[in-house]
């Protein structure tokens, strides 16, 4: 159930808590344009890291790299973007405002009761899957679907819109050089597709193999909104698996399987994800899917997972006439020959990294009612899996005297090498605590004056907000224990 004031709570306290701010704020701000904050861009990483990992750490037969995002301008000819990638976008005549469509139903689907939305959804699906723009437009007029500035129904026809940023190339804007205008990438996955044959010649890799990349990708979104759902410049962590012809199908549901494996290692309960099956495939696809999350918005995209078949390489070894093939030494179990040439079929797995962190946040918030008998209390916390959080462990001497903040410098010092900490001395130890709960803290660590005399410390947890007494020589490794996941 999609619940809006529950995101705006959520973009509120990422403002507060230095999470995320909307870019260039002090002109008024960027639409659809963000900045991660000094603890967002912790999550951030942390994220980058852990996908990272799991794919090129933890499989010996993917490798990673990092492609520019300028690249040749017939790479977009080759990958069908220049002709494919295009949304069918509205206009309201009153307003001047363009809305995508699917965007334009699915917010006036919002308003709906259950059963009703999801009948007008199924609709405009089929009706995407066939580009009847006409009948797009015949369900707009019907549903009575008006313009948020406006208030009215005055609509132009349906028509496709290229999603490309373009931008010049070279010293001279203008000039006549052919290679002046140029793309910004809207997608990392063709980085990895013309790097094919110098990764696997390189690395000597064997089919099957996947090649890993995380970069920044823009596209020209019409209407982008919802936080850092939708955005013009957004992070990807792709991975395309090249495979032999005619074995896609397993090796797409092995990917649908392993992907949503990591998902659950997020700690997230299964009941808020699904599996949403495309109606209509893109122009390279003979599979897809997508893996959804139940943000405060309703179930959205977060990763999709797409056998490509062998469209890239097969066409950006027609456009640039360098043969992108792979020498297979198997032996063919008719002939007993090796099997020899082919072009690779490619399963992908695209996850959006601002996505992930919009469903990280979005699980971790809570507002929780602590009021007693006695006083009204409660707090604002982000119970982010230990591993993700930006600050791991807050180092908190009770008072700035008596040789306490030494001994917490110390123990800072020990730690910080190991994990991301936080040293603080203002304030009481409870406002100190309910500012660490803000962030999403773990571990709050009070060094007293009993740790002089017995040199054992209070120890916090975020969760349950217990504290108990432990040795001060046992904390490193009690927090160690439980951030590391590899």
């Amino acid at each position: 159930m999609a619940n809006e004031n529950t995101l705006q709570n959520i973009i509120s306290h990422c403002k507060e808590y230095g999470f995320i701010f909307q870019s260039s704020e002090i002109y008024d701000g960027l639409s659809a344009v963000y900045d991660y904050g000094q603890y967002g861009a912790e999550l951030k990483k942390n994220i980058k890291d852990y996908w990272w990992k799991s794919m090129t750490q933890m499989h010996e037969n993917i490798v990673g790299i990092d492609a520019a995002i300028f690249m040749h301008p017939t790479v977009w000819k080759a990958s069908g973007h220049v002709d494919n990638f295009s949304d069918p976008m509205i206009d309201n005549k009153d307003s001047k405002k363009r809305y995508r469509v699917d965007h334009l139903i699915e917010a006036y689907a919002e308003t709906l009761e259950v059963a009703a939305a999801s009948e007008l959804l199924q609709t405009m699906e089929s009706l995407l899957a066939q580009d009847d723009f006409d009948g797009l437009k015949s369900l707009i007029v019907r549903n009575n679907i008006k313009c948020s500035i406006s208030g009215t129904c005055n609509w132009t026809d349906v028509r496709q819109f290229n999603l490309m940023f373009s931008t010049e190339f070279g010293a001279v804007a203008g000039d006549d050089a052919t290679d002046n205008t140029i793309y910004l990438r809207p997608e990392t996955a063709q980085g990895i597709f013309v790097n094919f044959l110098n990764v696997q010649k390189t690395g000597r890799m064997k089919i099957p193999f996947g090649i890993a990349q995380v970069g920044k990708a823009f596209r020209n979104e019409i209407v982008a909104r919802q936080f850092i759902f939708r955005m013009r410049e957004f992070e990807q962590m792709e991975m395309q698996f090249f495979i032999k012809p005619g074995t896609q199908k397993e090796w797409y549901e092995y990917w649908k399987t392993t992907r949503m494996n990591w998902h659950r290692s997020l700690g997230i309960p299964e009941e808020r994800y699904r599996f949403h099956d495309h109606v209509k495939l893109a122009h390279y696809a003979d599979a897809a899917c997508d893996i959804e999350y139940d943000f405060p918005i309703g179930f959205k995209e977060v990763e999709g997972i797409h056998s490509r078949t062998d469209f890239d390489l097969r066409n950006h070894q027609e456009y640039s006439g360098k043969k992108l093939q792979y020498f297979d030494n198997d032996l063919n179990p008719e002939t007993g020959k090796p099997i020899g040439n082919y072009i690779p079929y490619v399963v992908e797995t695209s996850i959006g990294l601002d996505r992930t962190v919009m469903m990280v946040l979005s699980e971790a918030y809570r507002e929780e009612d602590l009021s007693t008998a006695e006083k009204k209390d409660s707090r604002v916390v982000l119970k982010f899996p230990p591993f993700l959080a930006p600050v791991k462990l807050a180092v908190l001497p009770l008072v700035k005297k008596d040789g306490l903040p030494e001994i917490a410098r110390e123990l800072m010092e020990s730690c910080k090498p190991h994990v991301k900490c936080f040293y603080e001395e203002k304030d009481t130890i409870g406002k100190r605590y309910r500012r660490m709960d803000a962030i999403g803290t773990p571990f709050c660590v009070t060094i007293d004056h009993q740790t002089k005399e017995d040199q054992t410390v209070t120890i916090r947890y975020r969760d349950t907000m217990l504290q108990e007494r432990i040795p001060l020589a046992a904390v490193k490794e009690k927090v160690l224990n439980s951030v590391y996941v590899f």
